[in-house]
């Protein structure tokens, strides 16, 4: 038996042409979910297929929407491929029996298949559905799944979320949504961060206050998207962008299933943890007291921490022993005018430079923005490349009313850059984080927010200050609750230098299926030996292995300490 082989269309001459007009490709994007997923494919920049090397599912990130190209993609479909799209392809609505009705939303999709172990409505920006083009001859045979609905979760029905077409012995699968799109613009907003954001209504989220920071740019509702904590104060509650992950993986699992083919990947983490939790530090006008207080905290709890430093620093004896205790020293890059910091490229390099000649570490790893400080849409990524920072946390909520899922993720993610920089993803693994100490302290939020990442096998990323911790009995309870909590739900808590190693390296590895008579499956690539490989199953078929369930398909799960892998 053969594993589904995956093709990715990014038509790059169509892309830059649209680019340089100012537009965004976000189709682009489809390529980081996929190797996020730990899913193989291949890239294609046209349909030139080799005699007999077509795949056998067939992903347009981007394609011109000219008659020639829509040929093409319909001739693949004919010839038995799987043909996915994602809110594009309206060349090709006319062929099969539709009619393009143009753009939506924003709105909520209502899927037939539960992602992440939720039945939750997801929110979409933009939306393309095709109709039924009346009259048409002989009438087009077209299976719906899901619903979009207008507005808000209960408004008005606007089409399918996803149809189904058969075209000669293959079949056309779209999707109305622009998932892509979707999950870009959830995890970073619509916009480059250029002026105050516009606040909750309610008055619980003042985030206009004449400082610019990552939260003035948000593409959730304040109305539709947040819920009340058992104390309650407001949170966004659902992480979005994690979900739409999930459907769109989902899908082509499924998609693969249903021609017989099983589609390998690499699970998100190593074979004994299931979600993780990151607890970070920032240092903010706190002392060697202050960490003496909160390392002595820490040991008792047994967790090892991040530590995101900002003048004036700790004495090299606490960086020390920080490091012997298994903790992270990280970057608190200050760039708050009140505070004589800079927004610029020269100041984030200065600063760095001076934290790195004060602390034992040989590399600093991470950086969070003191404040969540942040200006443009790519500045801050590209000079955490410049300066070797691998990893970034600055996203998360500055205020009271958007806690929680504010971006729609709690996954380790890179980030994509605007339509200047031709849309490419950043080298700098985003790591966001969900609560704080500096916005309240309402331990019921722990438990919604631990549940919603273990929905979806992230990252529960929750901010502390030494300060506060020193200072604040009830912090320091906090703290300890939070560890509770998340161990007893299974989370493992890692610094985020082992996540971005993890992630990293994890990506390293590729599959491939072995040509010749033993069918065996490869696993090439440099990657963690505690790595997995998952192995959806075929209807009806038991290989005596206890299953999994990923992605809402049940799966084999395969230790990778042996990389050539039989398959039957």
């Amino acid at each position: 038996m053969r594993i589904a082989k995956v093709g990715v269309l990014l038509d790059r001459r169509d892309a830059g042409r649209r680019q340089r007009l100012g537009l965004n490709v976000f189709g682009f994007y489809l390529t980081e979910v996929l190797q996020h997923a730990g899913i193989p494919f291949d890239l294609y920049e046209d349909l030139s297929f080799a005699e007999g090397k077509s795949p056998d599912l067939l992903l347009v990130a981007h394609s011109s929407e000219d008659t020639g190209t829509a040929d093409e993609l319909w001739a693949y479909a004919e010839r038995g491929g799987t043909l996915i799209a994602y809110g594009s392809l309206d060349a090709l609505a006319v062929r099969c029996g539709c009619e393009a009705v143009g753009e939506i939303g924003p709105g909520y999709a209502k899927l037939d298949e539960p992602v992440g172990g939720s039945g939750q409505a997801l929110r979409f920006l933009a939306a393309k559905p095709w109709r039924i083009a009346a009259n048409h001859q002989p009438a087009p045979t077209i299976q719906s799944a899901g619903v979009l609905c207008g507005q808000s979760p209960d408004g008005p029905e606007a089409g399918a979320a996803l149809q189904r077409m058969a075209i000669g012995k293959g079949t056309l699968e779209r999707w109305s949504v622009s998932l892509p799109d979707t999950i870009v613009m959830l995890q970073q907003g619509q916009l480059p961060v250029i002026c105050d954001g516009v606040p909750a209504p309610d008055g619980t989220a003042q985030i206009h206050d004449g400082f610019l920071k990552a939260d003035d740019e948000y593409a959730v509702d304040w109305t539709n998207d947040r819920e009340r904590s058992a104390a309650g104060e407001p949170f966004f509650a659902h992480p979005y962008a994690d979900l739409w992950r999930e459907a769109l993986v989902s899908h082509l699992l499924r998609a693969a299933l249903a021609l017989g083919l099983p589609l390998p990947f690499i699970d998100r983490w190593p074979a004994s943890v299931e979600h993780v939790a990151l607890l970070s530090l920032d240092s903010d006008s706190s002392g060697d007291m202050e960490a003496e207080t909160t390392l002595e905290l820490l040991e008792a709890c047994d967790v090892p921490a991040t530590w995101c430093m900002i003048a004036p620093l700790y004495s090299r004896e606490i960086f020390q022993r920080m490091l012997n205790k298994g903790h992270e020293i990280a970057f608190h890059y200050n760039a708050v005018t009140e505070e004589d910091g800079e927004w610029t490229q020269e100041a984030f390099g200065e600063q760095l430079q001076a934290l790195s000649q004060s602390v034992p570490a040989d590399r600093i790893f991470s950086n969070k923005n003191h404040m969540t400080r942040l200006e443009g849409w790519g500045e801050l990524f590209r000079w955490c490349e410049q300066y070797g920072i691998a990893s970034d946390q600055t996203r998360g909520g500055s205020k009271r009313g958007n806690t929680g899922f504010l971006y729609g993720t709690c996954q380790p993610y890179f980030p994509a850059a605007w339509c200047d920089e031709r849309n490419r993803t950043y080298d700098v693994l985003e790591i966001g984080f969900l609560y704080s100490d500096f916005l309240q302290c309402d331990p019921s939020l722990i438990a919604p927010i631990l549940e919603q990442t273990s929905l979806v096998r992230g990252i529960a990323h929750f901010v502390f200050h030494p300060i506060h911790i020193h200072r604040k009995p009830a912090i320091y309870d906090w703290l300890r609750q939070f560890v509770q909590e998340a161990r007893q739900r299974g989370f493992v808590f890692w610094t985020g230098e082992r996540i971005n190693e993890w992630e990293r390296q994890r990506r390293k590895l590729r599959i491939e299926s072995a040509d010749g008579p033993e069918q065996r499956m490869i696993v090439h690539g440099d990657g963690p030996a505690d790595a997995c490989l998952c192995i959806p199953l075929l209807n009806g078929e038991d290989r005596g292995e206890t299953v999994t369930i990923r992605y809402g398909v049940n799966c084999k799960l395969v230790s990778l300490g042996d990389k050539d892998i039989e398959f039957k």
